[in-house]
C-alpha cells in the first residue's frame, strides 16, 4: 500500500531534503507540499494523506494550530517536525506518531515512517511504546528555559526568565522585555500551560507577570490592585486572580 505523504514546512529548502530523503521508500509517494499554517489545512482537507510531515513554526497557524484548525479530523498519521524540544510532550498530547528535530537525519525520519507502517498494520489500540514514552517525557522534561519567536523571517530564542510580563493580544501574547516586544502566535492559556506558575502569576484573564519583576502590589478600588514592575510599569491585578496571587506569595493583600 502507498503511503500518501504531505510534506508541510516554511522553509522550501527543508521541504526538499525531505522529499529526498523519502525518494528511497518505494511505498511512500509525496502528494503535496505546503509552505504556511491556511495552506496545510485546506491540503490536509483535500488530499487526506495517510502521512503528514508538520512543522511546528509556520507563518499563520502553528503546526498544532492546524490540527485544532480540522476539529479533530485528522487524516492519516502526524509527525511532527521542529528545531526545539520544547513542544515534544505537547506533540505526543495530540497523537502524534513520532517528534523530529531538525536537521532531520535519515536515519530519524524512516524509524518516523517505519512507525506509521506498523500503525497501519496494526491500527487496533494505543501504541504502549508511544504511551511510555509520553510518560517519560511528562516526568523528565523541564518547563522551557526559552521561547521561540519569529521575527523578520528568523527564529530568536528569548529567555524565559528575562521576560517581564505577558499579555494576550487577539488570537497572539506579547513578550515583554524591558522595552523590547515580541509577539508569538499562541494562545495564553497554552503559554501559561508551558510556564513554571510559581514563577508567571496570572493577575489579569489577559496577563502573567514574573514574580522576580514586581516590585510592590498597591490596592486601587473595588477589590483590584495594581501590581508595579521594577520598570515603573502598573499591571492590574483583577479580583478574580487576587486570591491566587495570595496564595502564590504566601500573604494577604
Amino acid at each position: 500500500m502507498t503511503l500518501r505523504t504531505l510534506i508541510v514546512d516554511d522553509e522550501p529548502i527543508a521541504r526538499r531534503r525531505i522529499r529526498r530523503l523519502l525518494l528511497a521508500e518505494p511505498d511512500v509517494e509525496v502528494v503535496g507540499e505546503c509552505g504556511s499554517g491556511h495552506e496545510a489545512v485546506a491540503a490536509l482537507r483535500e488530499l487526506s494523506p495517510e502521512l503528514t510531515l508538520l512543522d511546528v513554526q509556520l507563518p499563520e497557524l502553528t503546526g498544532f494550530e492546524v490540527l485544532a484548525a480540522l476539529e479533530g479530523r485528522v487524516p492519516g498519521a502526524v509527525v511532527f517536525t521542529t528545531a526545539y524540544d520544547e513542544y515534544a510532550v505537547r506533540a505526543f498530547e495530540v497523537s502524534a506518531v513520532d517528534y523530529l528535530m531538525k536537521p532531520i537525519s535519515r536515519r530519524r525520519l524512516l524509524q518516523a515512517v517505519e512507525r506509521v507502517r506498523s500503525r497501519r498494520r496494526a491500527p487496533a489500540g494505543d501504541d504502549p511504546r508511544l504511551a511510555e514514552l509520553l510518560a517519560q517525557l511528562r516526568s523528565a522534561a523541564a518547563r522551557p528555559a526559552r521561547i521561540a519567536v519569529r521575527e523578520r523571517g528568523r527564529t530568536l530564542l528569548v529567555p524565559v526568565d528575562e521576560i517581564d510580563w505577558v499579555e494576550a493580544d487577539g488570537n497572539q501574547v506579547r513578550l515583554h522585555r524591558g522595552k523590547t516586544v515580541h509577539a508569538i502566535r499562541e494562545p495564553l492559556s497554552a503559554l501559561a500551560g508551558r510556564l513554571d506558575p510559581k514563577v508567571f502569576l496570572r493577575i489579569h484573564r489577559s496577563t502573567l507577570v514574573n514574580v522576580a519583576r514586581i516590585r510592590e502590589i498597591q490596592p486601587w478600588f473595588r477589590g483590584d490592585h495594581v501590581v508595579i514592575l521594577q520598570s515603573g510599569e502598573q499591571l492590574s491585578l483583577s479580583r478574580t486572580w487576587r486570591a491566587a496571587v495570595e496564595r502564590a506569595l504566601g500573604q494577604p493583600l
